[in-house]
């Protein structure tokens, strides 16, 4: 994969799957600006630096204008462009529909709706400037493929940031610039231990058993395997791909009839 001499802006990179994706662009010599609301990103910082790669990290609320642009005007000023731009940062806080309240529905679309608009928003005036940029949004399987009860608001952000993607990729397709939506699965995130723990309180890792055993590839995803086909939806060889949203997700969503077939 080529990535020779990029700038890149992962959103909520402070840990789980933007940390994963942010190591990997980091690997392939992608400088990269860690965009993130937590205190964890200065560890996630001073762990990539000692590793030895180019990285700095902006404390940013993507639903804020002022934060944003003032991060995008720092990364600017210290490298000069920004190629790349992944909209990782998301939220997910399930109520049952007719317990979720306005706040839980306005909170679910302030950050994964309207955060990855104003991030695409600030950084798209560069990328026409060059006349190049990459956009990978992180969606989910959640809505636009399938969903469960008392998912309705997660459900509906990340099926909008598919209809989202591809039409930023439609607008600016004779620009030099792509932009995809990916869709993980279950991975083992922050996020999900979270969910585990209210399922399983004595003992999480039961509920991460149980899911992998749910799964026909017998075990969860990991934030390098979201890196990995986010690094190569971002480099030079990917440019022929745009306006996909792309599943990835160990074939969760792929079983006909939910019979094991590897069953002896």
């Amino acid at each position: 994969m080529t990535h020779k001499n990029r700038v890149g802006i992962v959103t909520g990179a402070g840990m789980g799957n933007g940390k994963g994706i942010a190591e990997c662009l980091c690997k392939q010599g992608v400088k990269v600006a860690i965009f993130d609301i937590s205190k964890v990103m200065e560890e996630t910082v001073a762990e990539f630096k000692e590793k030895g790669y180019e990285v700095e990290g902006y404390y940013v609320d993507i639903r804020e204008h002022d934060q944003i642009d003032k991060a995008v005007a720092a990364v600017l000023e210290k490298w000069g462009k920004i190629d790349i731009l992944v909209n990782n940062a998301g939220v997910m806080a399930c109520k049952p529909f007719l317990e979720a309240d306005d706040a839980n529905r306005d909170f679910h679309i302030d950050v994964n709706l309207k955060g990855p608009w104003n991030m695409t928003q600030a950084v798209i005036p560069n990328m026409l400037e060059n006349q190049y940029g990459r956009i990978v949004s992180i969606a989910s399987v959640t809505g636009a493929h399938v969903s469960d009860g008392a998912d309705t608001a997660y459900a509906l952000t990340k099926a909008g940031i598919v209809g989202f993607g591809k039409s930023i990729a439609m607008e600016y397709i004779r620009d030099g610039i792509t932009s995809n939506v990916v869709c993980p699965g279950y991975c083992r995130t922050p996020m999900v231990m979270q969910e585990a723990l209210e399922q399983f309180p004595d003992d999480p890792e039961e509920f991460f058993r149980q899911l992998a055993q749910s799964l026909p590839i017998k075990r969860l995803g990991t934030p390098e395997d979201i890196g990995g086909l986010v690094a190569y939806l971002t480099s030079d060889e990917a440019s022929f791909i745009t306006a996909q949203d792309i599943v990835i997700d160990g074939g969760c969503i792929s079983p006909e009839t939910g019979l094991d077939c590897f069953e002896d």
